[in-house]
Parts: C-alpha cells; structure tokens; sequence
C-alpha cells in the first residue's frame, strides 16, 4: 500500500483503519494531507478487499481542523488560487461523503473545525465522553464553508445558526443531542464500540451498501416526485443482482450470504 507522509493506514482484514499522524499540530490538515486523503480515498473505493473504513486521529485528538500556518499561507493567495485551493479540500470532502463503504468517524478527542467537516462526511460516529466540539471560524473572520453541506445534512439548519455563528464549544453529548455524533462511550469501551459497527456494517452485502449510499445521498434532499424512476432503478438492478440473489437464496436457506463472515 502506499505510504503516507501525514496519516497511516493499518488494515485489520476487511477494515481499513486511516489514523490522521500530525501530532506536533494536533492533526491539523494541510494542502499536503488534503492531497494525500484525496488519493487515500481514491485507493480505498477501489480496492474490493476493504468492505469498512474507520477514520481516526493519532494520540487524543481527532483533529483540530485546519492548520493555521496553511490558513497564513493561502490568506496572502489571489481570489482565484484561493478557489481553487478551497476546492481542493471540497473535493475531498465529497469523496469521503460519496465513498462506496461504510465510514465511521473513532473520535478520541478534540474535535474542531473542518475536524467537525471530517466526521459529518462518515456515515457514523463514536465518540468518548471528554471530546469537545467547534465550529470556530467565525471568530477567525471566516466561515465553514466547504464543510457546511456535510455539516448541515447532520445538525440541520436550527444548531447551525447556533454553532456557526458562535464559534461556541459543545461536548459530546451534546453532539449526540443534535445528531452529530452516533454514541458516545467510556474512552476504555471506544474500539469495542466501533468494532460492534464494524460487525453490522460486515454483515451487508457491499454492493447493496454501495447502492444504500448512494441512494441516501440522491433521495435524502430531493422531492419523491423526482427520484420516484431512480428509486425503481434502483431495486431493480440489486434484484437482479448475483448479490440480490445470494441474499435472498441465504435467508430462504437459512444460512449466511457469502459475504457475511460475521457470526
């Protein structure tokens, strides 16, 4: 696998577990690793061998967003280099949003900024109890742009007129409350917490939670009239499908699907 200079990849069987590696800024992001994930995700959507991917930061942090020397750096930028650098970091958002296996954000720690971005583009998150949360770049003069659609599908427009416009801390219950954040465990129980999502998400067939995915992402914001066809496109195609049929074929034999090696 390809080596990354500001994150590490560790695979456990069919998990790919993506560990944010800047401790010295407190897994602040860069161009460098916006670069680098970009190409991470890339690798991972493609690879049929990894069925889960679980992001995490190294230490206890998770990621205290983006890093105020790049900010420095790209601030002195012409308006159309500054575009481009934010859709950089935009694109590889998306692709962490739009990447056809479960995602599930281990937050061990702080959690602030484009950190937030990170964890609203998994599917779930788990968090321990002491991790704080923010959304400061209000009180930078700035916005949360690039991270405000992931953002918003997760909390809604109520909590960010709150949490947007104040820059103010919150926990992780309170996280939790506004549906940031799935669980939230006693630090010791936090990879067992994890690994119990793991296991679920093991026991769907992958093509069907591609499927799931992107299905989600195309009904969650559109009117039924709209997405009525694709919907029965959709179900059409997975029940024709070697997939459909081996799930079908295993519940009426009562056995396991062949991708199930979950007990």
């Amino acid at each position: 696998m390809t080596h990354y200079t500001t994150f590490q990849i560790k695979r456990d069987g069919p998990v790919a577990h993506v560990v944010l590696s800047r401790p010295e800024v407190k897994n602040a992001f860069d161009d460098v690793l916006i670069k680098e994930m970009s190409g991470a995700l890339e690798a991972i959507a493609h690879d049929d061998s990894i069925r889960v991917m679980v992001l995490t930061g190294d230490g206890n942090v998770f990621s205290a967003g983006a890093d105020l020397n790049w900010m420095k750096k790209v601030a002195g930028y012409g308006f159309e280099e500054n575009v481009e650098d934010a859709l950089i970091f935009a694109r590889m958002l998306e692709s962490l949003y739009r990447l056809p296996k479960p995602t599930i954000a281990r937050i061990n720690g702080a959690c602030i900024g484009g950190g937030v971005g990170l964890v609203s583009a998994c599917d779930v998150a788990v968090s321990v109890p002491d991790a704080k949360f923010a959304l400061r770049e209000i009180l930078l003069g700035i916005a949360p742009s690039a991270i405000s659609p992931y953002v918003l599908r997760k909390i809604g427009e109520r909590y960010a007129h709150d949490y947007f416009l104040t820059g103010r801390t919150f926990d992780a219950n309170r996280a939790r409350e506004i549906g940031l954040v799935n669980e939230v465990v006693e630090r010791e129980l936090l990879d067992a917490e994890v690994d119990v999502w793991v296991k679920r998400f093991l026991h769907a067939g992958p093509k069907g939670i591609a499927a799931t995915k992107k299905l989600i992402n195309r009904v969650a914001w559109s009117s039924i009239e709209d997405v009525q066809e694709y919907t029965a496109r959709t179900i059409a195609s997975l029940r024709g499908s070697d997939e459909g049929r081996e799930g079908f074929a295993a519940f009426f034999e009562k056995r396991k699907p062949d991708w199930d090696t979950e007990g």
